[in-house]
């Protein structure tokens, strides 16, 4: 079984492109600044997952998501790997969405905005066990829609 459930801060907006041809596909990036529950002293607080959501999730995320913003996902863990320009083969791990929801109201994502400093989000902080007032679920989309 293949399955992931993280729930973390957005480092940053979704960046969003779509595949060339008659029905194009949106396919959105970010990243998830998640918690770490025990940390080692010198050890960053938190895990930073690459995320990747394709189809509709990715219209949605391009639209709605903003840096950070607490969110919950769930999806399942995809590694690959390339060679660069200079010859050299790099290697990936994604998690591909399958549902992502909102895991704070608007207030209170406003309200850590503006007390990390900014009114856009930016100066992200890794999540504190005690910042989710819960979730809110974002519609569900056919499954015929997803392209896995």
């Amino acid at each position: 079984m293949n399955k992931v459930i993280l729930m973390g801060r957005l480092t940053r907006d979704p960046e969003v492109r779509y595949t060339q041809g008659a029905e194009p596909l949106a396919i959105a990036r970010y990243s998830l600044a998640v918690n770490k529950r025990f940390k080692k002293e010198g050890q960053p607080d938190a895990d930073f997952i690459n995320i990747v959501a394709f189809g509709r999730e990715g219209e949605f995320a391009e639209k709605y998501f903003k840096k950070g913003q607490m969110v919950s996902i769930v999806g399942r863990l995809q590694t690959g790997s390339y060679t660069d320009k200079d010859g050299v083969k790099k290697y990936t791990t994604d998690v591909v969405i399958e549902e992502q929801h909102f895991a704070e109201s608007k207030r209170s994502y406003e309200e850590h905005a503006t007390a990390s400093g900014s009114q856009d989000g930016s100066n992200v902080k890794a999540p504190t066990n005690n910042q989710s007032e819960g979730f809110v679920a974002i519609d569900n989309f056919d499954d015929d829609d997803l392209p896995f």
